[in-house]
């Protein structure tokens, strides 16, 4: 019921068995100070039963309520209320909350060992599993603190704590079961599956559908997964560095000569079709050779100039 009434009310019964048993003692004349005195003093009793069944729910907070080991519901309600003092409530948190995984060292799909790292954002849906389905005896450790009617502060810590703990551990396996399913990286470029480095999306949904999986079981719901950190193992780093700096090299080759065999095909093009000069075959090879040198050389060319003529 609404707090506030039963603050009042309580406070009503609490004057009134002092009252009455003031009364019953001035009422000694009359034979009747026994029955009033024992009525003023269970009635004191009661008063004081009752203070212990007020509670407090918070927005996002949850009080799972239970009775002689009866699991009797789980109030969400926001407010200042009373209930029975002989129940015992649990409290937990409803809100948001943020799992920030350090990396962690795992073999991707051919092998390779990567450091791989996650963040999670979670958030409690079914109370009833969370206290019921999972870490039972860290549950039952944390219920021994408080009060009858309500566990305190430290017990709220020890609940929450128990089902961090599940995440952190389920999100490990996860993490390593969606990172051995890819590759790192496509280093040769001939396969077009998705890799850890490049299908972000995909890994991403990939990840939640099995926290989700591994979630559930605790009533724990994923807001959202995401890969934070991606990197080589440091014993292999350099060496993989090489191997991209290598491949790269290749690629900018391969881009250079196509380039300069254009422009050399085009050079000679133009020559023979505006009558500049003729060339035979020889002069021909001569001219690629010195124009494919200039054109894919690393260094700047020094011009030689032929003053002669070009039998010379």
């Amino acid at each position: 019921m609404n707090g506030f009434a039963m603050l009042f009310l309580n406070l009503i019964l609490t004057i009134a068995a002092i009252a009455l048993f003031f009364f019953g003692v001035l009422a000694d004349t009359f034979g009747i100070a026994g029955p009033v005195i024992t009525f003023a003093f269970l009635l004191m009793i009661w008063t004081f039963i009752a203070w212990a069944g007020f509670i407090m729910v918070e927005p996002n907070e949850a009080r799972v309520i239970m009775f002689f080991g009866k699991y009797r519901g789980t109030f969400t309600k926001a407010g200042y209320y009373w209930i029975n003092p002989f129940t015992n409530t649990k409290k937990l948190s409803l809100r948001a909350r943020n799992l920030d995984a350090a990396p962690i060292k795992v073999n991707d799909k051919i092998g390779n060992p990567v450091m791989i790292g996650l963040v999670l954002v979670w958030k409690l849906k079914d109370t009833y599993k969370a206290m019921f389905e999972i870490d039972a005896q860290t549950m039952a450790q944390a219920t021994k603190v408080g009060n009858a009617a309500e566990v305190g502060s430290t017990s709220v810590v020890k609940i929450m704590d128990a089902l961090e703990n599940f995440v952190k551990v389920q999100s490990d396996a996860a993490l390593r079961q969606v990172a051995g399913q890819y590759a790192y990286d496509d280093t040769d470029g001939s396969t077009k599956e998705i890799t850890l480095r490049d299908g972000s999306d995909e890994i991403n949904k990939e990840l939640e559908h099995k926290l989700d999986e591994r979630l559930a079981m605790a009533g724990i719901e994923v807001v959202e997964a995401r890969i934070n950190y991606l990197a080589y193992a440091p014993e292999i780093a350099a060496v993989m560095l090489r191997r991209q700096q290598a491949s790269a090299i290749i690629t900018a080759r391969e881009k250079i000569v196509e380039g300069a065999v254009s422009m050399v095909k085009m050079a000679l093009d133009k020559l023979s079709e505006q009558g500049v000069v003729e060339l035979d075959d020889d002069k021909k090879a001569a001219m690629v050779s010195n124009l494919m040198v200039v054109l894919c050389g690393d260094d700047s060319a020094q011009p030689v100039v032929n003053t002669g003529t070009l039998n010379n």
